[in-house]
């Protein structure tokens, strides 16, 4: 399993950069400008991006990194500059994953970084739910055996429901197993990461395994193979 880790920033200050290389040596950081790298990076890529960049909005800058094959699966968390829903709302639509209020510090960075990684379901056990597979430690998802690419929230939302089929589980139990019960998140959010996961298992072909239950939350039923 490749360890290495891409990192990519708007416009970060030299103090960050250097704080970085000094905790994690090994990761690859990279600034962000007007364009998305152009070749695939190694490992796994983490993008904060700045509301407010210097040449271009940050929900500018999220929309290219999902656009760019390079960096289409990163994870991209929006670092805003205040906690508003209509903030919060705007970077999801734009692709964001998940969002944090700057400033972004070292800490704080390894934090977010680290508590997701940690999420992550480990081991080499293949999870199945009819024509769906999820390899957890190649970190790839399978439907009828052609790779589907989905966001790191969405792999691990999938993980979760696969490891606990039938079960019903509320929003806020979804942002709790995903991590992220350290910071306040709207509810709502899960509607759309359960929306992305939804179109790109449909888009390849998979009956559409979740559920919603009425005031209660979502459900993943178990389909025959």
């Amino acid at each position: 399993m490749n360890n290495t880790v891409s990192l990519l920033i708007t416009s970060p200050h030299p103090g960050l950069v250097s704080d970085i290389a000094s905790k994690r040596p090994g990761w690859r950081i990279l600034s962000l400008g007007d364009v998305p790298p152009s070749s695939r990076l190694e490992g796994k890529v983490w993008g904060f991006i700045d509301w407010l960049g210097q040449s271009m909005s940050g929900l500018e800058m999220c929309r290219r990194l999902r656009e760019s094959e390079a960096t289409r699966g990163a994870h991209l968390t929006m670092v805003l500059e205040e906690p508003s829903s209509e903030a919060k709302r705007r970077a999801l639509l734009a692709g964001a994953d998940d969002y944090m209020v700057g400033p972004l510090d070292v800490t704080r960075l390894l934090e977010r970084i680290e508590s997701l990684g940690g999420a992550r379901p480990s081991g080499r056990q293949l999870l199945v739910n009819g024509p769906v597979s999820l390899d957890p430690a190649a970190h790839q998802v399978r439907v009828n055996g052609r790779v589907v690419t989905i966001r790191p929230n969405e792999f691990r939302l999938l993980a979760h429901f696969i490891e606990h089929p039938d079960q019903v589980f509320s929003r806020a139990a979804l942002i709790e197993r995903l991590g992220k019960d350290g910071e306040t998140i709207d509810e709502r959010t899960v509607d759309v990461w359960v929306g992305r996961l939804r179109r790109a298992l449909i888009a390849e072909g998979a009956p559409d395994p979740l559920r919603t239950v009425r005031s209660l939350g979502y459900v993943m039923d178990s389909i025959e193979a």
